[in-house]
This record gives C-alpha cells, structure tokens and sequence, in this order.
C-alpha cells in the first residue's frame, strides 16, 4: 500500500471495497441522509396508511441544520393534497415514533398530474395508427392466404 501525503487514498491493486470507489460528495450524502430517507421509502406505507400510500410518495429529505428544520418533501397526485394535510401531524408523529427520535419537523407537498391513464389512451391510439398505417398495404397483397394471416395477426397482437 502507498499513501500520498496529500490524501489518505489507498492505491492498492485489484478488488476495492465499494466505499471507497464512491466519491467524497455522495459518501458525505448517504452518511447524512441515506439511513434515514431509506427507512422512509422502506416504512411508506406503515407511516401514510394505505388509503394515502396510492396518491403520494416522498421525494426527497433534507437534513436540519442552522438555516432550517429538517423537512420531507412529498409529491401528491393532484386533487388528494386536502388529504394529506389534514393528516400531516399524524405523519409527522409516526415518522418521529418510528425512528425514536425527532427527525421530520417539517413537510412540503408538491402536487402532480397523474398521466398513468394518458399514457395509457396514447399507447391505445399509436397501436391503431399502426394498424392503419399497415392496412392498406395488406390489402394490396395479392396472396389471400399471407393477406388473411396477417389479419389474423393483427388482431391477436391488438388484443394482447
């Protein structure tokens, strides 16, 4: 092993231990924040309940310092924040219960569209714009067994 005197960076030929390919900056990040937004995304659903799990999650934990408390920002599909600000101290309690010790003094919502149903009507018309796109040219083929076929085709792929 050799130091550098600059820094304590272990050159060491083959296998390193993952910590130390990680770099400073994201080591500082997960040592201060990592556990405890992890244990969070782990016990979402323990902490919001069930019927508050479907409509948000968190996104982010920022950690106290001197400029402000520590707060959760958690994004609310749109039309439920009502919700979840009425239960916003109950979630706080739980968080802080949890951990034993007070970790959330503070939460933001950041509400959003939900386009899980767009994408869905979207999906639907792109696979009738390529049966379109495709049915004149089986109609010009001569052959009715592969026109027929590939008919067929296209019928069982629309289904699935």
């Amino acid at each position: 092993m050799q130091f550098k005197n600059s820094s304590k960076q272990r050159n060491v030929q083959g296998l390193r231990s993952f910590r130390d390919t990680l770099p400073r900056n994201i080591k500082k990040i997960i040592n201060k924040k990592g556990h405890i937004y992890s244990e969070i995304l782990n016990n979402w659903k323990y902490i919001v309940g069930e019927d508050l799990f479907k409509f948000c999650y968190p996104k982010s934990f920022k950690n106290s310092n001197r400029f402000g408390p520590s707060t959760l920002l958690i994004m609310v599909e749109r039309g439920h924040e009502v919700e979840i600000e009425y239960s916003k101290k109950e979630i706080i309690d739980k968080m802080n219960t949890l951990f034993g010790f007070l970790v959330i003094e503070k939460l933001k919502f950041i509400s959003f569209e939900n386009d899980k149903n767009m994408t869905i009507i979207n999906r639907d018309n792109e696979k009738n714009v390529t049966i379109k796109k495709y049915q004149h040219k089986i109609n010009n083929i001569k052959n009715e067994k592969i026109k027929k076929s590939l008919i067929e085709l296209t019928k069982a792929y629309k289904q699935k």
